[in-house]
This record gives C-alpha cells, sequence and structure tokens, in this order.
C-alpha cells in the first residue's frame, strides 16, 4: 500500500501559478503511475495528468500547457505545476497511485489516494 500526502494549495489570482507536491511513502516500488486529478463542488473527478515510471507523461487537455509534471525519485515526491490558473481550476486536487499496466485517466482503476489539497482561483 502507498500512502499520499498532498501538499501546496492555497488562493491565487486568475493568471498566477501554484506548484503542489505529492509525498508518497509505503511500497512506492509498486506503483506504476502517479497521477493527479480534481474535483470541484458538484463536479466528477476529473484526471489532469499521469506519470508513469518509465517517465511518460500525459496532460488532460483542459490543462496541456499550462501545467507540468514533475518526480523528484530520491524524495518520492511528484510535483504538479500549474501555471496561467484559470477560474474553472479551482478544485479539489488529488493525488492517486496505481500499480500496474496501464496508466490511464480513469479515476476507478486507482487504488490509493490523497487527503487532496484546495486550489481556489480567483478573478
Amino acid at each position: 500500500q502507498v500512502q499520499l500526502v498532498e501538499s501546496g494549495g492555497g488562493s491565487v489570482q486568475a493568471g498566477g501559478s501554484l506548484r503542489l507536491s505529492c509525498a508518497a511513502s509505503g511500497t512506492t516500488s509498486s506503483v506504476y503511475c502517479l497521477a493527479w486529478f480534481r474535483q470541484s463542488v458538484g463536479k466528477e473527478r476529473e484526471w489532469v495528468s499521469y506519470d508513469r515510471f518509465d517517465g511518460t507523461v500525459r496532460y488532460a487537455d483542459s490543462v496541456k500547457g499550462r501545467f507540468t509534471v514533475s518526480r523528484d525519485n530520491a524524495e518520492n515526491t511528484l510535483y504538479l505545476q500549474m501555471n496561467s490558473l484559470k477560474l474553472d481550476d479551482t478544485a479539489m486536487y488529488y493525488c492517486a497511485a496505481k500499480g500496474g499496466w496501464p496508466c490511464t485517466g480513469s479515476a476507478d482503476l486507482y487504488t490509493d489516494w490523497g487527503q487532496g489539497t484546495q486550489v481556489t482561483v480567483s478573478s
């Protein structure tokens, strides 16, 4: 099992930037895919990005070109750099882990989740 702890959320004006962190502990060697999801009030959980164990990264169209995922293997930490933030980016952001192929944007296939960190973008 993998434990995930997100941090870095906060309030920012539209156009601003935030960097989220996801610290992983436990059986991290079993992780095939680490992903970011987000959920805003009244909406379903939405996939944002994933980082596969071999470094392959994919982004949802809604964040492509604005968000960047990176990983510090020594610290077992996944980052999400969010630039040019929009009002629609307001949500609770979650980190999730999945063992085994494939990496996917389907939240149901992820077995371990963090508690989330809130991002609020204002005008």
